[in-house]
This record gives C-alpha cells, sequence and structure tokens, in this order.
C-alpha cells in the first residue's frame, strides 16, 4: 500500500472511474484509468482505498486530507 498512489487516484479519479476500475480487476480485466502497483493486488488494494476515501468525503463533508487520514487510521487499527 503506497499512501501516495491512493492520494493520486482520490484526487484525479471519480468515484464512478474507481468503482469501475475496482470491477475490471475483480473480472481481471483491462483498467480504463492506471493505477500504480507492483501486482494486481496491490492495485486493488490502492484502488479501493481510495474508493473508500471519496465515499468517506461524500458522507462526511470531509476534505481529502481528512478522509485519507481517516483511512490511515482504520488501517492501522485493523492491525494492531
Amino acid at each position: 500500500m503506497k499512501i501516495p498512489v491512493i492520494k493520486k487516484l482520490a484526487e484525479t479519479h471519480s468515484l464512478k472511474e474507481l468503482q469501475a476500475a475496482e470491477e475490471a480487476l475483480y473480472n481481471e480485466e483491462t483498467l480504463a484509468i492506471e493505477v500504480m502497483g507492483d501486482d494486481e493486488g496491490e492495485q486493488l488494494t490502492h484502488v479501493l482505498a481510495a474508493v473508500y476515501i471519496k465515499e468517506h468525503m461524500a458522507e462526511n463533508g470531509s476534505e481529502l486530507k481528512a478522509a485519507l487520514r481517516a483511512y490511515t487510521v482504520k488501517v492501522r487499527n485493523s492491525i494492531s
């Protein structure tokens, strides 16, 4: 998981585009957007994180920075 990649995806793509990329990864199809990652698993992680951030922003009216922070806290809590 690379935070700069997640941040860039959330900044540059709509929720709809990210969800389409998620679906394409699940179906092993070609992505319509560029997603950096060492393999499909890392790409999926980046897309799912960006989807979470976009949804958090929409639901809470928060800025990207706050939504990204909420995501990293969620991840940190899940592994501790």
